[in-house]
């Protein structure tokens, strides 16, 4: 059965999320370095299932892996990591998009945004 496609939703409702499930423990968030080490090994959990999807073949037994979930796992970790340090990905994002939209402007070849000699 397919899971149905989730409610819109901003970092902000991320944050959240993720801060009332670590909430619940003791433990808390993970100590920077471990935080960091997670996010290596989800990095490394997308390049396996991308290098599945693109010629590598599992080892017998080994799931080819989902990258939608993988690439979960590794903005889990992302969000642990903001929300332990108080960094609003929002603001974050926003001063990223920034940048690479005065930085790179010209960087890449833009599209022909015209269709049978019109502009679209």
């Amino acid at each position: 059965m397919p899971v149905p496609s989730p409610q819109p939703l901003t970092f902000a409702d991320a944050s959240a999320r993720v801060d009332a499930y670590i909430s619940q423990f003791e433990e808390g968030y993970f100590p920077p370095l471990l935080l960091m080490a997670r996010l290596s090994e989800e990095a490394g959990e997308v390049a396996r299932v991308i290098a599945h999807e693109h010629g590598k073949t599992p080892k017998p037994g080994e799931d080819a892996g989902d990258l939608e979930l993988e690439l979960a796992d590794l903005l889990f970790v992302m969000i642990c990591m903001a929300n332990r340090g108080g960094i609003s990905l929002e603001r974050g994002f926003a001063r990223m998009m920034d940048k690479v939209e005065t930085r790179d402007a010209g960087r890449w070849t833009r599209k022909d945004r015209t269709v049978n000699g019109g502009s679209v």
